[in-house]
């Protein structure tokens, strides 16, 4: 019989472990910094036992989509979501998120200042960094000395317009210049947002009446939709950040504007590319002013959640120095995520590894999303809106410029359709009659 009481006391005991195992629910998009962390995740796991970890992976698109359903219903389905600097204050303002609170072991001082404001409301944070980035300008040099063509640390649209075309070999697969296409306020809207704050609009005015039927867009998505045509891949309205970025390292593409975080990317992958690889700030039009955006996913535990303790935990461990160092010591220094900490760009290893950190710090922290436009603007943001509206706003107008980059449309007819449905949109939420 003792053999029978020992296999009743460890199926006791699985029994017991399994009613008190915690199952977290995670929301988070497929970039290669977030599928570093479900690799590392086991750390936690290991750490918490009892605590289980179920990724639930979405393209960036349909991540916002699930998500918002979820935390706007309060459904449950996820216990740590991943969303970005949108809505973590229009969310956090409504109430569906959980604060996070600060202690000596997070140190939430160390977080990067515009980084952090980005994410909070009401001056408290409502979803922890897990990286931030700014714009750059990315190049092959390899593409541009082979070209004859170059570019200054600080560029103009124009100078890129000349170095693309010089750069522009379509018959041997190489493109001049590769930018967001793929429609979405989060796609090709950001890019397209920085622009028409260099070229001196902006979204609104200060009664937030929409200003998208204006000269300075026609003139921003005009050079945009131009430099496309004539310098793009085929069906550039189908790229985003993860088809230029295959694009650019395979060496396809000569010039990249997009987001800093994908030079860590780049040489986590293959540090050889850091000898063909070049950077500078992001381009400029008639004013510096919102000519690189701020952004930042991050991690945050709706009021929803099951198992909200727990969750709140593992979000600050995966934002965490000790993260860092883990990712550091198991990955290299390269994989680190960026754009978050000081204490990060501070690491002479990390400087080592990611030979562009200045530059994407300076970016970072000169990301002004207090005075991102030339004519003053209602809204605290660079390339976004932080109101409710807004996505839906983004979206429309990011279809109606893809519509007429593919030339379905003109220009003139899309951005009048952009400004009469965010009309609508403004007029139906009540900012104006």
């Amino acid at each position: 019989m003792n053999w029978f009481r020992a296999v009743q006391s460890v199926l006791l005991t699985v029994l017991t472990a399994a009613a008190h195992a915690e199952e977290l629910q995670i929301a988070t998009v497929n970039n290669a910094h977030m599928l570093t962390l479900q690799r590392l995740a086991s750390v936690f796991e290991k750490a918490n036992p009892g605590v289980r970890l179920r990724w639930v992976t979405f393209e960036e698109g349909r991540l916002r989509q699930s998500v918002s359903v979820d935390v706007a219903t309060g459904a449950g389905r996820f216990d740590v979501v991943t969303l970005g600097s949108l809505e973590a204050p229009v969310w956090g303002k409504k109430g569906w998120l959980v604060p996070i609170s600060d202690d000596a072991q997070y140190g939430m001082n160390d977080l990067l200042q515009p980084i952090r404001e980005a994410l909070s409301f009401d001056g408290r944070l409502m979803a922890a960094p897990f990286y931030g980035e700014s714009s750059m300008t990315l190049y092959r040099g390899d593409l541009l000395r082979r070209a004859g063509a170059s570019l200054p640390a600080q560029p103009t649209w124009e100078q890129v317009r000349v170095a693309a075309a010089k750069a522009h070999d379509p018959s041997n697969g190489v493109y001049g210049v590769c930018l967001r296409g793929k429609p979405g306020w989060g796609e090709n809207m950001t890019l397209i947002s920085t622009m028409v704050n260099s070229w001196g609009g902006q979204w609104f005015d200060m009664t937030w009446r929409p200003a998208i039927d204006t000269p300075a867009w026609k003139a921003a998505v005009a050079f945009y939709i131009d430099l496309l045509r004539r310098y793009g891949p085929p069906s550039a309205v189908a790229n985003g950040y993860n088809e230029n970025l295959a694009l650019f390292e395979a060496g396809r593409c000569a010039i990249w504007v997009d987001a800093s975080v994908a030079v860590s990317t780049l040489l986590a992958r293959d540090p050889a590319l850091v000898s063909n690889l070049g950077w500078a700030h992001a381009p400029v039009a008639d004013s510096p002013k919102g000519s690189r955006w701020l952004w930042s996913w991050a991690l945050a535990v709706p009021k929803g959640s099951r198992h909200g303790e727990t969750a709140m935990r593992f979000v600050k461990w995966a934002t965490s120095r000790q993260y860092q160092q883990l990712v550091a010591g198991r990955e290299g220094w390269a994989a680190v995520p960026p754009g978050t900490r000081l204490s990060t760009y501070a690491e002479p290893a990390y400087r080592q590894a990611h030979p562009a950190a200045a530059v994407e710090l300076q970016a970072i922290l000169g990301a002004n999303p207090r005075d991102a436009t030339v004519p003053p603007s209602p809204y605290v943001g660079v390339q976004l809106v932080p109101i409710p509206e807004f996505q839906a706003i983004g979206a429309v107008t990011g279809q109606q410029i893809s519509a007429a980059l593919t030339g379905q449309v003109t220009l003139e007819a899309a951005l009048a359709q952009a400004q009469a449905a965010a009309e609508q949109k403004m007029r139906q939420a009540g900012y104006f009659r």
